[in-house]
C-alpha cells in the first residue's frame, strides 16, 4: 500500500494517453476566476458575517493566505508533472499509494458537495430574483431544506421552515444532463460567464463603497477570533474555515496542467493570477457588504450565539427585527443592492449570478468525473466507473450517479453546512500536497523544476499549519464528516483497489486502462 508511482511513469502514461494541449496563460488565469468566484462570495458573504461580523474582512486575509502557501506548493509539483489527477496525482508519485487513495477520495467529497453547495447558492438567487423581478413568492416548504442541529453525536432535522429545495434539485439535475449528452462550456463560453461575474462584483463595489458608513464596522469582531468557549466554528477564523470555500477551484488550474501549452510556465501563471484578482475582489465586496447594510450577527431568541444553517438560526431570521439583516439572505449581495436603493441592479446582479453559477456546478461535476477516471485509469476503481455511453462518448454512468448524488445533498442541506463539509476534503488535499512538495525535494531533488517554491521550507510547512488551523475550526459535524468518509474509502480500496492497482501488478510505465481507451470526449479540454 506504500508502493508509489514514479514521476517517470506517470509522464510515460500520460505521453501514451495525453489529453491535447491547447491552453495559454490567460485562458488559465480566466478558467481559474471562473472556477473561483462563485458561491462563496455571492452567498457565503453572509455565512460568514454570521459568524465573525465585519471582522470577516480578516477571514478572507486569513483563508487567501493559507490559499496562496497552498498555490505556491501546488505550482511546484503542477509544473513538474503536468498531468490531470492534481494532489492525488501528485501523492501517489511521492507518498505511496494508500495516500494517494486517501487524497483522491478526498477529492471526491471536495468536488461533489461543492456542487452541491454552488446549487443552493443558485437557488437562493433564484428565488429572489423572481420573487422581486416577478412578484412570485415560492412556496416556502419548497425553498429550502430543513435547518439541522446536533443532539449529541446525532444530527436533528427541524422540517418547520422547509422540506426540499426543489430549485437546487433542478439546476443540479440539469447540469448533470448537460455533461451527459456532451454539451460542454468552450474556453469562450467560459469567458464570458467569467466577465459577466467580474462584472457583477465590479457594479457591487461601485455602488456599495460611496454608501460605507464606518460605524458600520464597530463591532468589528463580536464573537471574537475563535468564537464563545463552548462554540465551534465561530469568530474570525471560524469564518476563515468557512469563507475557504470562496477560494476552492484554484486547483482547477493544477487539474487542467495535462491540457496546458507551456504547463511549466503557465499553470504557476494561471494558479497566483487568479488568486490575486480573486482576493482583491473578494476584500472590496467585502468591504461593500459591511459598510453599506452593517454585518453584525443575529443571536438566538435567548440571547445565544447560533450557527448559520442552524434550527436556532433560523428561529432567529424569522423575527421581525432581523427580516432585513444581511446574514438572514440567502442571496446577500443582491440583498445590499436593494437594501441601499439599487433593486433594479440588485435584480441584475441576480440575473449574473443565475447565469454564472451553473457553469461552476458543471465544473465540480466534471473534476469529480476527471479524478474518477485519472483513478480508474490507475486500476484503483472499476472500469466500469468511467464506462464511456456509445453515442454522447462521455463517462454517463459515473455522471448520473454523481448528479445524484449533488441534487440529494442540495436538496436538504443549508449551503453553509455543505461548504463546511467540502472544505474538510479540500484542506486534507492541500495539507497533502504541502507534504509532498517537501518530501520530493529530498527523495529527488535533482529533478528539473521550472516553478521552485520560494522558501519552500518555509512556506510549505506554513501551509500545513494553515490547512490545520481551519480545519479545526470548522463546525463538529463538518470535522466529523472527513474521518467517516475516509473510513467508507479505506474499506473500498482494501475491498478493490489493493488487488487491482496497475502498480502493484507491476504494470508501471505502461498503460493498461479502459476498455473504450479515448478519455471522455465532450467535456471541456477533451478530445
Amino acid at each position: 500500500m506504500w508502493r508509489v508511482k514514479s514521476l517517470d511513469a506517470i509522464l510515460a502514461t500520460a505521453e501514451k494517453k495525453s489529453l491535447h494541449r491547447s491552453l495559454g496563460p490567460i485562458q488559465l488565469t480566466l478558467l481559474g476566476v471562473g472556477a473561483i468566484i462563485g458561491t462563496g462570495i455571492f452567498v457565503l458573504t453572509a455565512a460568514a458575517a454570521q459568524k465573525a461580523g465585519p471582522g470577516m474582512m480578516w477571514s478572507f486575509v486569513i483563508a487567501g493566505a493559507v490559499c496562496a502557501f497552498a498555490a505556491l506548493c501546488y505550482s511546484e509539483l503542477a509544473s513538474m508533472v503536468p498531468v490531470s489527477g492534481s494532489a492525488y496525482t501528485y501523492s501517489y508519485a511521492v507518498m505511496g499509494e494508500l495516500l494517494a487513495w486517501m487524497v483522491g477520495w478526498a477529492l471526491i467529497l471536495e468536488y461533489a458537495v461543492a456542487a452541491s453547495a454552488v446549487s443552493v447558492g443558485w437557488s437562493g438567487y433564484f428565488l429572489g430574483l423572481i420573487e422581486n423581478a416577478l412578484g412570485f413568492h415560492w412556496p416556502d416548504a419548497l425553498r429550502h431544506g430543513p435547518a439541522w442541529s446536533m443532539n449529541g453525536w446525532m444530527p436533528v432535522a427541524d422540517f418547520s421552515a422547509g422540506i426540499v429545495n426543489v430549485p437546487a434539485i433542478i439546476v443540479a439535475l440539469t447540469v448533470t444532463a448537460l455533461l451527459v449528452i456532451g454539451t460542454t462550456e468552450s474556453a469562450r463560453v467560459n469567458a464570458v460567464l467569467v466577465a459577466i461575474k467580474v462584472t457583477a462584483l465590479t457594479v457591487f463595489v461601485v455602488m456599495a463603497l460611496p454608501v460605507l458608513k464606518t460605524g458600520n464596522f464597530s463591532p468589528f469582531t463580536p464573537n471574537g477570533w475563535f468564537g464563545p468557549t463552548g462554540t465551534t466554528g465561530m469568530g474570525v477564523v471560524g469564518a476563515a474555515a468557512s469563507i475557504f470555500f470562496a477560494y476552492v477551484g484554484f486547483d482547477a488550474v493544477s487539474t487542467a496542467a495535462e491540457e496546458t501549452k507551456d504547463p511549466q510556465r503557465n499553470v504557476p501563471i494561471g494558479l497566483i493570477g487568479s488568486l490575486a484578482l480573486c482576493t482583491i475582489f473578494y476584500l472590496l465586496v467585502a468591504a461593500g457588504a459591511i459598510g453599506a447594510v452593517g454585518a453584525q450577527p443575529v443571536h438566538g431568541i435567548d440571547g445565544s450565539v447560533v450557527q448559520p444553517g442552524s434550527a436556532a438560526f433560523t428561529a432567529a431570521c424569522n423575527l421581525a427585527a432581523n427580516k432585513e439583516a444581511l446574514v438572514c439572505s440567502n442571496e446577500a449581495l443582491a440583498h445590499v443592492l436593494r437594501q441601499i436603493n439599487f433593486p433594479v441592479l440588485g435584480n441584475l446582479l441576480g440575473l449574473a449570478a443565475n447565469l454564472a453559477l451553473p457553469s461552476v456546478i458543471l465544473m465540480m461535476i466534471y473534476g469529480q468525473t476527471r479524478i474518477f477516471f485519472v483513478m480508474a485509469r490507475d486500476g484503483l476503481l472499476p472500469k466500469s466507473f468511467a464506462t464511456i455511453h456509445p453515442k454522447w462518448k462521455t463517462p454517463y454512468v459515473v455522471t448520473i450517479f454523481t448528479g445524484l448524488c449533488v441534487a440529494v445533498a442540495a436538496a436538504f442541506f443549508p449551503v453553509g453546512q455543505l461548504a463546511d463539509i467540502s472544505n474538510s476534503g479540500t484542506l486534507f488535499a492541500f495539507f497533502m500536497v504541502s507534504i509532498a512538495v517537501m518530501v520530493l525535494r529530498v527523495k529527488d531533488p535533482n529533478r528539473p523544476r521550472p516553478f521552485k517554491t520560494p522558501l519552500v521550507w518555509v512556506i510549505a510547512p506554513i501551509a500545513m499549519l494553515g490547512c490545520a488551523v481551519l480545519y479545526f475550526n470548522l463546525p463538529f459535524e463538518a470535522m466529523a464528516v472527513l474521518p467517516v468518509w475516509g473510513a467508507i474509502g479505506l474499506v473500498i480500496y482494501f475491498a478493490y483497489g489493493f488487488r487491482k492497482s496497475h502498480v502493484g501488478k507491476g504494470l508501471r510505465g505502461e498503460v493498461h486502462e479502459l476498455d473504450d481507451d479515448a478519455p471522455p470526449t465532450g467535456l471541456p479540454g477533451a478530445e
